[in-house]
């Protein structure tokens, strides 16, 4: 099958290791039609905080969608994405700045496009937000999607000193 897995997959790997970024592990596939088309949920965990987990799920084309509708060589932009609590937090040498940080990426084209998870620190509500996007190079995709980890409460330990 030419999906994300055959096309980003080589590339996906690369620029993943390269940025000491997060790893998805596949945990699920939906069979969505008859051409091949599926739906894969992916989890991640956060590398810099411990005990978060985050499920990715993204549209994988097959080679019969693609032959039909062209452009050959990319998945649509939807993604959703759900991160829980799954162990005792610890937190490490995050970025608490407003943009966050990048702490995943794959590539979903050829080349230019990437599904990205960045993880923003909300101080004022004490909680990490998780941000699923598309980047491209240009005709940026408005599609995304949100969730949240509620530390407020929580027993977390912050590896350098919680922000102040």
């Amino acid at each position: 099958m030419i999906g994300r897995k055959l096309i980003g997959g080589a590339l996906a790997a690369c620029v993943v290791l390269a940025a000491g970024s997060a790893i998805a592990e596949e945990v699920g596939k939906v069979g969505v039609d008859w051409i091949g088309n599926d739906i894969i949920v992916e989890a991640i965990k956060d590398p810099k905080v411990e005990g978060v987990t985050c499920h990715v799920s993204y549209f994988d084309r097959s080679v019969i969608d693609r032959l039909h509708k062209g452009n050959w060589f990319e998945d649509p932009s939807d993604s959703s994405i759900s991160c829980r609590q799954t162990g005792p937090i610890t937190i490490g040498d995050i970025d608490t700045s407003e943009g966050g940080e990048e702490v995943f990426k794959q590539g979903i084209s050829l080349i230019w496009k990437k599904q990205v998870v960045n993880r923003i620190y909300d101080k004022a509500n004490e909680t990490l937000i998780y941000l699923s996007h598309s980047r491209q190079v240009q005709n940026g995709s408005a599609k995304m999607s949100v969730t949240t980890v509620p530390l407020y409460g929580q027993n977390v330990v912050w590896s350098n000193g919680k922000p102040k």
